[in-house]
């Protein structure tokens, strides 16, 4: 018989959904981003920033092109292409850049390299049809070219396709960052498109005290960003905010900068929740697919909850990853070395330095060694066990199992979309 005083809550998980009770006398607090609605009429916004774009530039400034690159996101980024794609292409071929001479480049950073069979995840059919699609490879030299250094030191190795281009294109969506502050810009082609010694350099700022999620002017790991956008010579940006349905709410488009500047408030006001206390017991999703496609970016889910958990408090992380780890050179850092705690991860890893994809390790150990992390995912209990977490086989069970452990009074959280939250530690005003 079901409990008449029981809270049940679903919480985004792969693409459907799951289901967790809190008996009473628990309840829980709801950590997620403002529901402020969808634009009814998405296209509309695109066309209007089209036709008032920040930073006084527009797309008809560029009406001599012969060519045009667009970096665009893989698989992992919910960037609504479909709406976002056919109206800025439109205006391409109406200063005379046919779809042939128009590239679309898939930023995968160091992700893996997309291939043609599963360029309909990201491209429409119809724009797939008619437009060359490419997908970046960082570990390509053949494809990269060399820009120069940063003032940070960061040698910016750049997708040529893209160099090479008249008019240089970047469309994704602007939302927290855990150490970048911010996603969208010039981040699409200035990361996405970049090589991994570039991407190596520039990320292994992310333990200086600035890299901090939801700062951008004064977070130098952005910064470094921002310059090597400028290097690559990225014309123009088109990027959306998006609620926590994954619905366009905003759109901006312009000089890059400029449009961070302008969808960042728009963004934060979505996204920032003040919080009053740390809690004990933290249920989280990354947001469901593809924010939990694979551990890689599920764990940007762990990071923000852990802003406002108690140490030793329990956080149960909801998380399919029907793709496993999500990167071959993490997997093969904790296995083939056998690492078996948070103390040999951080010893490693500062003794070798800074790579892309042990650096998963290093973020989990950080957040994981505060807390008491339970997985509730697709993989198997071994692998899970053998990437220092602890798994569980539902949601329900691990839930039920941190309140057996939880004070009296506990402070309980439910953060359905960690990944496009900011949690701020701060009194409530009155």
């Amino acid at each position: 018989m079901a409990n008449p005083n029981a809270h049940t809550f679903k919480i985004p998980y792969g693409k459907t959904h799951l289901t967790v009770t809190l008996p009473a006398p628990h309840t829980a607090d709801l950590i997620a981003p403002a529901e402020i609605g969808a634009a009814p009429d998405p296209s509309r916004l695109v066309e209007a920033a089209l036709d008032a774009p920040a930073g006084g530039v527009s797309l008809d400034d560029f009406a001599g092109a012969r060519s045009a690159a667009i970096a665009i996101s893989d698989k992992t980024r919910p960037v609504p292409h479909a709406v976002l794609l056919p109206p800025l292409l439109k205006r391409l071929e109406a200063l005379g850049v046919p779809p042939e001479a128009t590239t679309l480049v898939i930023a995968t950073g160091v992700h893996l390299p997309m291939l043609p069979g599963e360029f309909a995840q990201v491209v429409p059919p119809d724009i797939l049809a008619r437009y060359p699609v490419a997908s970046h490879d960082a570990d390509d030299p053949a494809t990269l070219i060399h820009l120069g250094t940063t003032r940070r030191g960061t040698p910016a190795w750049i997708d040529a396709r893209f160099v090479r281009a008249d008019l240089r294109v970047v469309v994704g969506n602007i939302e927290p960052h855990q150490f970048m502050g911010f996603s969208g810009g010039v981040k699409s082609a200035a990361i996405g498109l970049a090589g991994r010694a570039t991407i190596n350099h520039n990320h292994a700022m992310m333990a200086d005290p600035g890299e901090l999620l939801g700062h951008y002017e004064d977070n130098p790991l952005r910064q470094d960003i921002e310059e090597i956008g400028r290097m690559a010579g990225v014309h123009f940006a088109l990027n959306t905010v998006m609620d926590r349905s994954k619905q366009i709410v905003a759109v901006v488009a312009g000089e890059p900068r400029a449009v961070m500047q302008a969808g960042i408030p728009k963004a934060r006001g979505i996204c920032e929740v003040s919080v009053a206390a740390p809690y004990d017991v933290m249920i989280v999703s990354p947001g469901g697919h593809p924010k939990d496609i694979n551990v890689y970016q599920a764990q940007k889910a762990l990071g923000h909850a852990t802003l406002v958990a108690k140490p030793g408090g329990a956080v149960i992380l909801a998380a399919a990853c029907p793709d496993g780890a999500g990167s071959a050179g993490y997997e093969r850092w904790m296995f083939d070395n056998d690492v078996k705690s948070f103390d040999e991860v951080f010893e490693r890893f500062t003794r070798e330095g800074f790579r892309v994809g042990p650096h998963k390790a290093y973020q989990i150990a950080r957040d994981a060694s505060r807390v008491r992390v339970t997985l509730v995912s697709e993989m198997a209990p071994d692998f899970v066990r053998r990437l220092l977490l602890t798994p569980a086989a539902s949601v329900q069970e691990a839930v039920d199992q941190a309140l057996d452990g939880a004070p009296a009074g506990a402070r309980i959280a439910v953060m359905p979309v960690a990944n496009a939250t900011v949690p701020v530690l701060r009194a409530v005003s009155d």
